[in-house]
């Protein structure tokens, strides 16, 4: 893997005026940060711009610095590993941020992975959120019930008599609100028992709540937005699994493999083709307000847009990114060179 300068320093809200019109400050995704500093670095050693300041806040933790205001004392970018979100896109409008471009940089797997001595292992998205809710189905399938489960073959006899351990991303992170939706979301909305608990409210016309609850009492551990710490810890601990994107996995495939989901490992291929069923986009958005603040904002933008880096043999994808359809990034890379606006109506397609 060619060197990365992973920019660790912190993003302060109180930047100094030496630092304002010199150097570009990016926040947000976990998940985006080594994608986001390999570009950094390399605007900083093909150009005259200082390399940009890039931090791993999550992509919550990033919404809020980036929708917090304009100016020098404001990040100029944020990654996310999920799209804006309406309350977010709404926060940044009330604050000033009313000039925003959305890009979609490729695609990321979301990893269920474990220790590369650990026995392979095999599971459907039923059963990790069996191991991972708040509460589940009781045995009538009647009722829901505090989750019991501490051993896998309490939720399937065929699985090994293996503790339940699930080191994940925190309430901040993009990769846990992805966890949530196609993990939580996406398999308690099939199930009468979750939704059966909203079909008693008597209001009229009220939407169903997806269930995305997720036990707090140490099966599934919150690892902070390091990712790295993840890895550290199934490299310890042979039985646990962890969460975090796949280009870590690509980074760490030594040391760690991934479980199955329904019987497909993540890979580009399955990622693009969609049979990998825990699949996402990543993304960055882009503060227009900031220009006359940071030097060289868009050389960063469109760097990170070409074809260089997120191209099908871009440098991005050697060290995990899954790469958009050609006619994708063509879209993506002209809605960037061209600063098109974000609206909430965008947010709806």
């Amino acid at each position: 893997m060619k060197k990365m300068i992973l920019a660790t320093a912190a993003f302060l809200l109180g930047a100094t005026a030496a630092q304002a019109g010199e150097q570009i400050h990016i926040v947000g995704s976990s998940t985006v940060y080594p994608f986001s500093s390999y570009v950094a670095e390399e605007l900083g050693a093909t150009t005259n711009l200082k390399t940009p300041v890039v931090e791993s806040t999550g992509s919550g933790g990033g919404m809020k610095l980036f929708c917090a205001g304009n100016g020098s004392d404001t990040p100029d970018f944020t990654n996310a590993s999920r799209r804006m979100k309406d309350k977010e896109y709404t926060t940044c409008q009330e604050n000033g941020v009313k000039y925003i471009t959305e890009a979609v940089i490729g695609y990321d797997g979301l990893a269920i992975a474990q220790s590369k001595s650990a026995p392979a292992f095999n599971i459907t998205r039923k059963e990790m959120m069996l191991a991972v809710a708040a509460e589940v189905p009781n045995k009538e399938g009647n009722a829901l019930i505090a989750n019991p489960y501490h051993y896998w073959d309490e939720i399937n006899p065929k699985f090994p008599h293996r503790k339940i351990t699930v080191y994940g991303p925190p309430t901040s992170s993009g990769t846990r609100d992805a966890f949530e939706d196609m993990i939580l979301k996406g398999v308690c909305k099939k199930m009468d028992v979750y939704t059966n608990l909203y079909k008693a409210d008597k209001v009229k016309n009220k939407k169903y709540k997806k269930y995305h609850g997720i036990r707090q009492d140490g099966v599934y551990v919150p690892s902070g937005e390091n990712d790295n710490l993840i890895v550290q810890k199934l490299t310890k601990d042979t039985e646990a699994l962890g969460i975090f994107g796949y280009s870590y996995l690509v980074e760490n495939a030594d040391r760690i493999g991934a479980a199955t989901i329904e019987g497909i490992a993540p890979a580009p291929e399955t990622v693009q083709d969609g049979s990998y069923k825990l699949s996402r986009s990543l993304y960055f958005y882009i503060k227009h307000a900031n220009q006359k603040h940071a030097d060289g904002m868009m050389d960063y933008a469109n760097l990170f847009m070409s074809e260089k880096m997120i191209g099908d043999d871009g440098m991005l994808s050697e060290i995990g990114l899954i790469p958009l359809p050609e006619a994708m990034r063509e879209t993506y890379r002209n809605n960037v060179k061209n600063l098109v606006r974000m609206t909430a109506d965008t947010l709806k397609k």
